[in-house]
């Protein structure tokens, strides 16, 4: 035999010995993926709107398009607050929206965005990843189709916007305030009419008199919507949602079928943008808050304390009825407030201690 022959038969025989034994085979390549994603923000909506859509890009581009991830904003596939069930049923593989939107489901799902006197973007970090906070979205989701992963921050959101001033929880009553989740719970226990309706609503609802008051998001969301047209009083700080965590919401039978490595990819896909978002509004709110104060007359205002003692009293009154619901919503709430009082009292001597002298001897 020639030495040439020899090279091409060994190297083809060497070929074959190798995939025979898995020594130096190549990697298959895993299938292509079609994923059919809704949301409950208008497209190109900032922060919100814009993060989806860039987890969306993220997702794809992560894996060079084999992740084929296909987008629709609010009402573009389905309605805003028909999401949820578009994923659990399987017509859709996932969602992002605001957990709190489904709580007519189950309360428990409102601490999984944010409720009353919760916790800021960092301590709802640490009881999602280590104080057992996955692991009951994990066991809430499951009973209805539904895997949870983190995928965005709006940190410490603002009280509202009003079209009259209000001094006293007295001022509140009556009015019809468009706010979800178990804030709009404890407006209810005020007097208050509690509205929800999706983010693309709330304008022509304002601007008529529909409502009398909304509160979104902060000052560089609520810039997109104009709030300023029709309500000229901005409160703060809002009790509702003091650090509001976005979700990304997967049908559990299609999740459980992917591979490990597949799964790893979406979580660090969706816990970037978990991280992104959160950057995003820190730096755009104070600039967009100050154009709103100097250049559309906004009144900038802070709740009174008798306001806010008020919103406390009907705040332990809605956890005391959300934990007679059920077992498991007894055991989130319980979770939730354990984690809460452990990484408050680290802040108040860290963070909180160190941001009041800060802006102390610089005038902040």
């Amino acid at each position: 035999m020639k030495r040439r022959d020899f090279v091409k038969t060994g190297a083809v025989g060497l070929g074959g010995i190798a995939l025979a034994s898995g020594v130096s085979a190549p990697v298959v390549a895993k299938s292509r993926l079609n994923i059919a994603m809704v949301s409950t923000w208008p497209r190109d909506f900032p922060g919100l709107g814009t993060g989806a859509q860039r987890f969306a890009k993220r997702l794809s581009d992560m894996t060079d398009g084999r992740m084929k991830v296909n987008y629709y904003a609010a009402n573009e596939r389905v309605k805003a607050f028909d999401s949820f069930d578009e994923v659990a049923s399987g017509n859709a593989q996932m969602y992002h929206a605001a957990e709190y939107y489904w709580k007519g489901k189950h309360p428990s799902f409102a601490y999984f965005t944010a409720v009353p006197f919760g916790m800021t973007v960092l301590e709802i970090n640490a009881w999602m990843r280590f104080g057992g906070g996955q692991e009951l979205w994990d066991e809430l989701g499951a009973a209805y189709g539904v895997k949870g992963l983190m995928c965005g921050n709006t940190g410490s959101q603002m009280g509202g916007w009003f079209r009259k001033e209000i001094n006293t929880a007295a001022d509140m009553k009556g009015l019809k305030f468009r706010m979800p989740g178990l804030g709009g719970d404890v407006l209810a226990k005020m007097g208050v009419s509690p509205v929800s309706i999706p983010g693309g609503q709330i304008y022509e609802n304002l601007i008529s008199g529909a409502i009398d008051a909304t509160e979104w998001v902060g000052p560089w969301n609520d810039t997109f919507f104009k709030f300023y047209e029709a309500a000229k009083y901005y409160y703060y700080p809002g009790m509702h949602e003091p650090g509001s965590m976005l979700g990304l919401g997967i049908n559990k039978k299609w999740w459980d079928k992917l591979s490990k490595s597949d799964q790893l990819i979406i979580e660090a896909a969706s816990s970037m943008e978990n991280d992104v978002m959160m950057a995003e509004f820190n730096s755009k709110n104070g600039a967009a808050l100050k154009k709103l104060v100097t250049e559309q007359g906004v009144k900038l205002r802070k709740f009174s304390d008798d306001i806010y003692d008020s919103f406390g009293e009907a705040a332990e009154e809605v956890f005391e009825e959300i934990q007679k619901h059920s077992p498991l919503a007894k055991r989130v709430h319980q979770s939730f407030v354990k984690s809460r009082a452990e990484t408050g009292a680290w802040a108040k001597i860290s963070d909180e201690a160190y941001l009041a002298q800060r802006n102390r001897v610089l005038g902040i």
